[in-house]
């Protein structure tokens, strides 16, 4: 028994020592995540969504394994009832779910986003380059037509069409990108990452001026 206690006496400062090291870890750690759902948040923001939308559903993306929304509130530093609202909110877009109908269930993110960013992207900037384009056709006509009255415009025609054609090479490669499927895989993606930088270099070899620049 006293070898035992002098053993554990003479470990002791090692020991402390050791859960120190990692506890100081493990805080690097949380910072470097917590960082990381700040900067989702606040890019998400762009899509139409709210900062903590963001920072919830990332936070849930890189647990491996879900989360209650008390610690999803503690840990990211929050009110329970902003992230019960986050959470509700994501539950409704499908970017997360609950593991059981439980009130106190864990959520867990769900990584197959982009049905919800499509649907973001066409009902706003599909709508935005729509109301670009419409203009530019009906400067182009306006235009065209003073011509044709011999009237003398102020305008340049030649770039008024070309704007017109970069307006619906817009639309044209965002329909593109809208039908896109990601994978959900990391085995999966490179190959599908790679094909999708062909398919960029074929459509920006379409895009008016770039072969005249050449």
């Amino acid at each position: 028994l006293f070898r035992s206690v002098q053993y554990l006496l003479n470990n002791m400062p090692e020991q402390r020592s050791m859960d120190a090291t990692r506890t100081q870890g493990l805080e690097r750690l949380e910072a470097r995540i917590l960082a990381a759902c700040d900067a989702v948040g606040a890019f998400i923001e762009t899509w139409g969504f709210r900062s903590i939308h963001g920072r919830v559903w990332t936070l849930l993306a890189l647990r491996a394994q879900p989360m209650a929304q008390t610690e999803i509130a503690d840990l990211l530093g929050v009110s329970r009832s902003m992230v019960s609202l986050a959470v509700s909110e994501l539950v409704h877009y499908g970017l997360v779910r609950p593991l059981s109908e439980h009130r106190n269930a864990p959520y867990e993110a769900r990584l197959d986003v982009w049905p919800t960013i499509t649907d973001v992207v066409r009902n706003r900037e599909w709508m935005l380059i729509e109301r670009a384009r419409l203009t530019f056709e009906a400067a182009l006509d306006e235009t065209q037509h003073a011509e044709a009255e011999g009237l003398e415009s102020p305008y340049d025609v030649d770039r008024i069409r070309l704007l017109l054609r970069m307006s619906e090479f817009a639309q044209a490669t965002l329909r593109s990108v809208l039908a896109v499927r990601i994978p959900r895989s990391l085995e999966s993606f490179s190959g599908w990452l790679g094909g999708a930088g062909r398919v960029l270099e074929q459509m920006l070899e379409r895009l008016p001026g770039v072969r005249d620049s050449d």
